[in-house]
């Protein structure tokens, strides 16, 4: 079953799609997920990672949660029918 991601903001705008569906499964890990992504979506490589990690600024969701903060990270497991979410930093005032 394949996995959608949500992108936003310029994350959209680089990989052209607010949308993108990825061969990623329950059983497989965000990490997984992430690496299907950029390989759907090579233009955010750049943006996503440094040196080969996540950019610390970049947030990733599973069903609305962090998965940094409040999972396992990116050995976080997929399970059937997850929503994941990649966001930029977000400023404002």
């Amino acid at each position: 079953m394949p996995t959608e991601w949500k992108l936003f903001a310029d994350l959209a705008e680089r990989a052209g799609d607010k949308h993108v569906t990825v061969d990623a499964a329950a059983g497989d890990t965000v990490g997984d997920a992430l690496e299907a992504l950029l390989e759907a979506a090579p233009e955010l490589e750049g943006r996503v990672l440094e040196d080969g990690e996540l950019r610390s600024q970049i947030n990733v969701l599973r069903n609305g949660t962090n998965v940094l903060v409040e999972e396992e990270g990116m050995e976080t497991v997929l399970e059937a029918d997850d929503e994941l979410a990649l966001f930029p930093p977000v400023s404002g005032g």
